[in-house]
């Protein structure tokens, strides 16, 4: 009895450390979104921020379905696209009606777009899970594409629909033509959408998806029906894939058939697969770094898919847990004070690690070079190299052997040092 009461301040104190914690990060996200325009005012850093939030909505409503219910849909694109669609229709509705519905209550209408056909064709997709379940969803999402360029009085055919955002009612003075104007709306939108999906994982809903996830069997065993949970899961998933789609047509002030296209689906499925599923902010992760290597890439090299293709795989073979399992890993030691064991070891790994991914650019950039009879020069981090000289081949495969090879002694004394910090951890009770 004295133990547990001496023990229960402990237990308010670190229940509480741990609320405080849970607030200030929402609100050091709140801070940042507001800051970062007044930090970085170019056009073209707030067309980069704009477009990285609407790519945070998308996968984190991805996540709903992979993450949290264990669904692998390769047509989310379809909601994201009919939201846009919806958005674009109720945006000509209001300019040319003159209904009293400002711009920023537009993505909702995306969100029911997107929600209505989750609803139409959710039942019978989510009958089964796994294998039947994505090859539905990719069927799906195909035909929805396809019938975009045959609709053209509700998609436009190839050039789409267009608005004009600046036509309806303002708010606050706001007419939501600058960049700006358009980058808050979408911040905002971003921090709702977030909250309202994460207190969704934290509802009993969220808790009986991950269960389905994880053991359908048992759950229909205490007598909750798995296909009931996907179907509504399946829903909240495109509702929030349709307030993604209605910002990207404020955004761009059109929607066309690329909304709806294969290449949409898996981009956010490489956000959210790269980011790491199993948490919350994984695919916050992978949704930066996906959108800025799609706008850096694209402007540097034409084989930009081929990198996203190689960093998938190494994630799925290296990193299956994603990026946010990478940091993630590193808590229990941080936590026992062991951390400060392991980076001399990832320190000694950077420079050989480094020689070997500059290998596989240089070698990757040279064969398409050379495969397309391009007589151009390779600029690669403002050195100037010639692909087909004898020296350019003969540093690529310097690089490339020699830059593998000491990675692997590298990276087998990183595995030595975790090893001994992860025991310590253990012995100290943080590492299970």
């Amino acid at each position: 009895m004295i133990k547990a009461a001496t023990s229960s301040p402990d237990l308010l104190k670190e229940r509480s450390g741990s609320a405080l914690s849970f607030y200030a990060i929402w609100l050091s996200a709140a801070v940042a979104l507001i800051v970062l325009p007044l930090l970085f005012s170019s056009g073209g850093s707030l067309t980069s921020f704009s477009l990285i939030g609407i790519a945070i909505i998308f996968a984190l409503s991805y996540n709903i379905l992979l993450g949290q219910t264990g669904l692998l849909s390769f047509g989310h694109a379809v909601h994201y696209g009919l939201g846009g669609f919806l958005a674009v229709h109720m945006m000509n509705a209001v300019a040319s009606h003159d209904w009293p519905v400002p711009l920023p209550f537009i993505p909702l209408f995306g969100g029911l777009g997107g929600l209505v056909f989750a609803l139409l064709v959710g039942w019978v997709m989510t009958k089964r899970a796994g294998t039947v379940f994505a090859m539905i969803s990719l069927g799906i999402g195909e035909l929805v594409a396809s019938s975009s360029l045959i609709l053209r009085s509700v998609f436009g055919g190839e050039s789409g629909i267009t608005t004009d955002r600046t036509a309806l009612p303002h708010m606050f003075g706001w007419s939501f033509g600058p960049q700006i104007q358009v980058y808050y709306l979408i911040a905002f939108w971003v921090m709702v959408s977030a909250i309202a999906m994460y207190a969704l994982t934290r509802t009993p809903l969220g808790r009986i998806c991950n269960a389905v996830r994880d053991n359908p069997e048992r759950v229909q065993f205490i007598g909750y029906d798995p296909h009931v949970v996907r179907y509504l899961a399946y829903g909240f998933a495109g509702f929030f894939a349709g307030i993604a789609g209605g910002l990207t047509a404020i955004n761009f002030e059109i929607a066309n058939s690329a909304y709806l296209g294969a290449t949409q689906s898996g981009l956010v499925l490489f956000s959210a697969f790269i980011g790491g599923t199993a948490y919350f902010f994984g695919p916050v992760l992978g949704a930066i770094l996906v959108t800025y290597l799609q706008l850096g890439l694209t402007n540097i090299t034409t084989v930009w898919q081929l990198y996203f293709g190689i960093i998938f795989i190494g994630i799925v073979m290296f990193a299956p847990t994603g990026i946010a399992g990478l940091l993630m890993m590193h808590r229990p030691l941080i936590r026992a004070g062991t951390l400060h064991n392991v980076i001399p070891s990832y320190l000694v790994a950077v420079v050989p690690t480094l020689a070997l991914a500059f290998g596989v650019i240089l070698t990757i950039e040279t064969v398409a070079h050379v495969s397309a009879g391009d007589s151009n020069t390779i600029d690669l981090f403002g050195i100037s190299l010639d692909p087909r000289a004898p020296v350019t081949w003969a540093v690529t495969a310097v690089l490339l052997v020699g830059g593998y090879l000491i990675s692997r002694i590298t990276w087998r004394r990183i595995a030595e040092a975790w090893d001994r910090a992860a025991t310590v951890a253990r012995d100290r009770g943080y590492l299970a």
